[in-house]
């Protein structure tokens, strides 16, 4: 038995069966959802061939020394935004042996919202070596923390897949 549903599993497979294919490797960088998205790659056979490394980035702290986001991004734009967003992605992929990464950050609930950035909002970000980048801000809505956090990964291993197949190839083939 799974922690995850049947749709995340086929995702998952399908990311480790294609990336292997094609001889690539996938980096992570998380927030809200707290390593679940690798967690979902890893629970696939053969996924170490694949998943190079995940960056459980909780806090501030942890996203300016892991992942290199810069402490002026945080403070003008929060923690959960595009900017952030695009800068943990960035630190992941650079500071991993992946060509293609992706970061979350949001909102999962049940507080810490505001009319600003309510509950369910959650900035994700993909990005290949070949300078291919997806941005999406999502608002799942104050659903529950375990459905934000289960949106959040069926939508990141979404981008992951449509990133691959846009631009993940050119980045191996190019040798970037």
């Amino acid at each position: 038995m799974s922690l995850f549903s049947d749709d995340i599993l086929s995702a998952a497979e399908t990311i480790i069966r294609d990336f292997t294919a094609a001889g690539l490797m996938v980096s992570t960088a998380e927030s809200c959802t707290g390593g679940l998205i690798a967690g979902a790659l890893t629970e696939i056979s053969g996924s170490s061939a694949v998943v190079d490394r995940g960056f459980v980035t909780y806090t501030n702290s942890a996203k300016i020394e892991m992942l290199g986001v810069q402490a002026e991004t945080l403070s003008r734009f929060g923690a959960v935004s595009e900017e952030t967003a695009r800068q943990m992605v960035h630190g992941a992929l650079f500071r991993s042996r992946a060509e293609i990464a992706v970061a979350v950050t949001g909102i999962a609930g049940p507080g810490g919202g505001s009319a600003e950035k309510p509950v369910g909002l959650v900035h994700l970000a993909a990005k290949s070596r070949a300078g291919a980048l997806i941005h999406r801000k999502m608002h799942y809505g104050d659903i529950g923390r375990s459905e934000v956090r289960l949106a959040t990964i069926r939508t990141a291993l979404e981008m992951v897949r449509s990133l691959l197949a846009a631009g993940g190839r050119f980045a191996h083939q190019a040798g970037v």
